[in-house]
């Protein structure tokens, strides 16, 4: 698996776990469909629980898809594989013969809820649910817990564990893709689509979102790719069809799509309404003999026969199926919310765990998925955009910028494990082998690493590792926060050539820059915030001291936005795992110089939940990030403009100083 994807899930689990310690009492976790939210959910309930023993967690799980279901079986996996073996999860259901009464054990610490049992008449609403809250935290009852809610895909209402909430839940974590703003879902840590599509962890998103394109359309893409993903990929690809529910469904079907399927007899397909077998057909001689109930799960596999599935809105939650990699969209849903959980299915990365193994070609393959219909309301357009070039010139070799990454600890060659292990000492060990790898579980990947590389196969090593692996932990935290030590120059690097952008309501003309619209359907840019807005028309401003390229018929000045896609422009920094840094802007002055931005702004944005002291937080480790990589690279300049009410101040970094200059004397300096 990639470190990006690491970085980026552990970052969320790291930010998460930080805020469940402060004193708000309700948290929004936001992640897009596909990157692993129930993953990262077991990680942070096995962290708290390694912490304190006075947790229990109830996860509130949609029953719709069987989805509470799986995430149990989740759960169990990681238990049982050793990777969050904290959890001990229960599924609970009401299930039970004649007269025996309804109970639920108190002897978990993680009980998976499916909303739908809780509901007026059912068997948990006639006491069942309440005593078990009661024998959970009241004190004379000996248990004395306190209970986190965790209301999974919390945009679904769950009004009678919100009735009771204040008297049993001592903090209530809400995960989903989609949020409601409505509630007061307001994220307070979040995976952006852009952060898990860069990360490779999602694919990025095709779009045509115009409902007259014919089903033939789709369906001619999946034959065109078909070959390629199952050679590059060994993957077979699927399309899903999404159709209305009731009468319209069958008038989609009938009139629309089997009348396209028909024209290609080669393609097997599936129609799945009614998961007990109503209104259920399909072309596979074979599976059409399996009760419908199968199908579904024959579908999910990598090398399932079946191309393309048919479902109404059953397929929006709680059906992962990782090969599917188009949607086709019959219907209008009219909820935008919908919209993004059902395109959600075809973003799964198919080979996530061994991407960094795949071609270039494949990679792009497992990252990209095509869409007809859909138009999620956070989910803008998104542009392509390409690098200006003429026959004499080449952008990539008129302006290139250094980049830095972070060494941990295992790669100085001024440490040497054994040695250290030498000089701290050690004392016997109490603790179990099943404490020990609990604790050796939390520590840095780095740090696991070198344990591995000092003791192999031989487990009496490990043991020996173990009685100082909190020392290293500290030494390798006390080393990669030492930029000095730590930060090394990576490799040259330029814009791409080809990069994209999500369309916002920051727009800005700029015909004379290095980037083209790929489309050639204007000079039209947008840009993630006012401020990056802003100070894009700053920059023009400043286009007398840019350096330029004179090309056949077109001019170009070298500056322009680092769209983060494909952009090998990054820098590392360190809090509390590893990030990566997309500055905003890049620039050449005519001296040769180049200058990095990476924009910031303390004004209050509508429609975000910005904790300033975090805020506050990473603007810190970004000044220390670019001080440090200005002290490497030396022929470059970085800057963090800060955009307060109307006005702007840079800290600026060069040659590892640091100043504070106006835009005024910005200026000043380009033109000594």
């Amino acid at each position: 698996m990639l470190q990006a994807v690491k970085n980026v899930q552990n970052g969320a689990v790291n930010d998460l776990e930080a805020k469940i310690k402060g004193s708000k009492r309700e948290l929004t976790f936001r992640a897009p469909t596909g990157s692993g939210k129930t993953y990262m959910m077991a990680d942070f309930m096995n962290r708290i629980l390694q912490q304190r023993s006075d947790i229990v967690f109830l996860v509130s799980t949609l029953s719709k898809g069987d989805l509470a279901g799986q995430n149990y079986e989740k759960f169990q996996e990681y238990t049982t594989s050793g990777m969050f073996s904290a959890l001990k999860p229960y599924l609970i259901n009401t299930e039970v013969s004649g007269e025996e009464s309804l109970f639920i054990p108190v002897d978990y610490n993680v009980y998976v809820l499916p909303r739908d049992l809780y509901k007026k008449n059912g068997k948990l609403m006639q006491g069942a649910m309440h005593n078990f809250l009661l024998e959970m935290t009241n004190e004379l009852f000996g248990q004395k817990k306190k209970i986190y809610l965790i209301k999974d895909e919390c945009h679904q209402a769950t009004n009678n564990l919100d009735d009771i909430s204040s008297t049993f839940f001592e903090k209530v974590i809400n995960f989903s893709a989609t949020p409601k703003l409505s509630r007061g879902q307001v994220p307070d840590i979040a995976i952006t689509d852009e952060e898990a599509v860069n990360a490779k962890l999602i694919k990025r998103v095709e779009l045509n979102e115009d409902y007259d394109v014919p089903v033939e359309d789709a369906i001619e893409k999946l034959i065109e790719i078909k070959k390629d993903y199952n050679n590059l990929l060994q993957t077979h690809p699927c399309l899903i069809i999404q159709i209305s529910n009731g009468l319209q469904a069958t008038k989609e079907w009938e009139r629309k799509i089997k009348p396209a399927l028909d024209k290609h007899q080669e393609l097997k397909w599936m129609l799945i309404i009614d998961k007990n077998g109503g209104d259920c057909d399909t072309n596979d001689d074979v599976k059409k003999k399996l009760p419908v109930s199968r199908w579904r799960d024959y579908a999910k596999l990598p090398n399932s026969t079946i191309d393309i599935v048919i479902f109404k809105l059953v397929v929006s939650e709680g059906w992962d199926i990782p090969r599917a990699c188009m949607l086709y969209q019959v219907r209008d849903t009219q909820s935008k919310q919908l919209d993004e959980q059902v395109m959600g299915r075809v973003r799964r990365n198919p080979r996530l765990l061994d991407f960094e193994t795949l071609s270039s070609e494949a990679q792009e393959l497992a990252t990209t998925a095509w869409v007809w219909g859909v138009k999620p309301e956070s989910m803008n357009k998104t542009r392509e955009v390409k690098l200006w070039s003429d026959a004499n010139n080449d952008i990539t070799q008129h302006i290139k910028i250094k980049t830095t990454k972070l060494e941990g600890l295992n790669k100085s060659s001024d440490f040497d494990v054994e040695k250290f292990m030498e000089q701290m000492g050690s004392e016997p060990i109490n603790s179990s082998i099943f404490e020990l790898y609990k604790k050796w579980k939390r520590y840095p990947n780095e740090v696991q690493d070198m344990c591995y590389q000092y003791c192999g196969n031989d487990i009496s090593k490990w043991w020996a590792f173990m009685e100082v692996g909190d020392e290293v932990k500290r030494a390798y935290n006390t080393y990669i926060c030492d930029y000095d030590k730590s930060m090394i120059l990576n490799k040259e690097v330029s814009f791409p050539i080809f990069s994209s952008y999500t369309e916002t309501d920051q727009s800005k003309r700029i015909g004379s820059w290095v980037w083209c619209r790929k489309d050639g359907s204007g000079n039209k840019f947008t840009f993630d915030s006012e401020a990056e807005r802003e100070w894009a028309e700053f920059l023009m401003d400043c286009q007398d001291n840019i350096d330029i390229i004179n090309g056949d018929d077109d001019k170009r000045f070298l500056w322009g936005k680092n769209f983060p896609m494909s952009s090998e422009i990054k820098y590392e920094y360190y809090a509390n795992g590893i990030h990566v840094s997309y500055p905003d802007f890049v620039m050449k002055d005519k001296k040769g110089k180049i200058h990095i931005f990476e924009v910031k702004s303390v004004n209050a944005s509508k429609g975000q939940n910005i904790d300033s002291a975090e805020y506050k937080n990473k603007i810190q480790r970004l000044k220390e990030c670019y001080k440090a990589c200005s002290k490497i690279l030396k022929d470059h300049i970085f800057y963090l403009p800060i955009l307060k009410g109307d006005d702007w101040s840079l800290v600026k970094y060069e040659k590892g100083q640091e100043d504070t200059i106006s835009e005024d004397q910005f200026i000043e300096s380009l033109n000594k």
